[in-house]
């Protein structure tokens, strides 16, 4: 399943013109593909059903859902809309573990988002899970998101490396995820509204198979696209080839501004104030 998409969005001082492109794949192993992905005018998010439990497919679908419900008919949105639609896609995924089938599912995405009646919007990054959000500006890749997982967790603790954390047992082992708790615990990051801007939701299977550098390498190389191939279709396609272990979701969202009225210094990133970053685990 594939999506490009081109509009603008209108901004206080000025419209931010987005293009849109996402695909999804079930991968070269599995036999049924339990990613699922949404593009809404201001929110973009993928969710990975999770491997092993029942019906991770309807997990994923779930949450997409719920978000559309929850949020879809909303103009501007806040990152109060974002918290409640986290918190009522949990709730949704919950009740369907009500026949004793235990289902679950990461998330992450990007919204653009009014902070303030005077503020200038902010991109709020969120996640749950080991599903990222990677941040492009056309020269270095970002991992904006920290992985909810074991190996992250051994990571910042200093007992693996990250060439370890490659072949960990324990590297699918995540520690949040919708569905599980009735208190979840997102994440979430606010970042300025510059003059261009990519970013890249994805599940962990474009993760596993692809690095940074290659995934940059991708990202830089616009040139190598075929005729109606977006970025988002050789992101997946790369992931297959390098294994395709399993299915492989991409959401890339390329925001561009003719001008930025953002006095912040945009090589920095401001996370601005929002209550809500308060609540965020710190980066490395």
């Amino acid at each position: 399943m594939t999506i490009s998409d081109q509009y603008d969005v209108g901004l206080p001082n000025g419209p931010l013109s987005l293009a849109i492109s996402a695909a999804s794949d079930r991968g070269a192993v599995r036999s049924i593909n339990e990613d699922s992905f949404l593009v809404l005018p201001r929110l973009f998010l993928v969710a990975d059903g999770m491997g092993g439990h029942s019906f991770g497919d309807r997990a994923s679908q779930c949450v997409v859902h719920s978000f559309a419900r929850t949020i879809g008919h909303h103009a501007v949105l806040t990152p109060e809309h974002v918290v409640q639609a986290i918190t009522d896609a949990n709730r949704e995924v919950i009740e369907l573990n009500s026949d004793g089938a235990v289902s679950g599912t990461t998330l992450s995405g990007v919204a653009l988002v009014s902070v303030g009646a005077d503020a200038e919007p902010r991109w709020m990054a969120f996640n749950v899970g080991d599903s990222r959000v990677y941040h492009w500006d056309g020269r270095n890749l970002e991992q904006v998101t920290v992985d909810h997982s074991a190996v992250q967790e051994l990571l910042e603790l200093g007992h693996i490396t990250d060439f370890e954390a490659l072949t960990h047992p324990d590297r699918n082992v995540i520690t949040r995820a919708l569905g599980i708790h009735p208190d979840v615990s997102p994440d979430f990051w606010l970042l300025p509204v510059g003059t261009h801007h990519t970013f890249l939701a994805c599940s962990d299977g474009l993760s596993k198979e692809l690095d940074d550098d290659l995934i940059a390498a991708i990202l830089a190389d616009r040139g190598a696209l075929a005729e109606a191939e977006s970025i988002a279709d050789r992101l997946v396609a790369a992931a297959i080839a390098a294994g395709g272990s399993d299915n492989v979701t991409v959401v890339v969202v390329e925001a561009t501004r003719a001008t930025s009225t953002n006095a912040i210094d945009e090589a920095t990133g401001d996370r601005g104030s929002s209550p809500y970053l308060e609540q965020t685990r710190p980066r490395k």
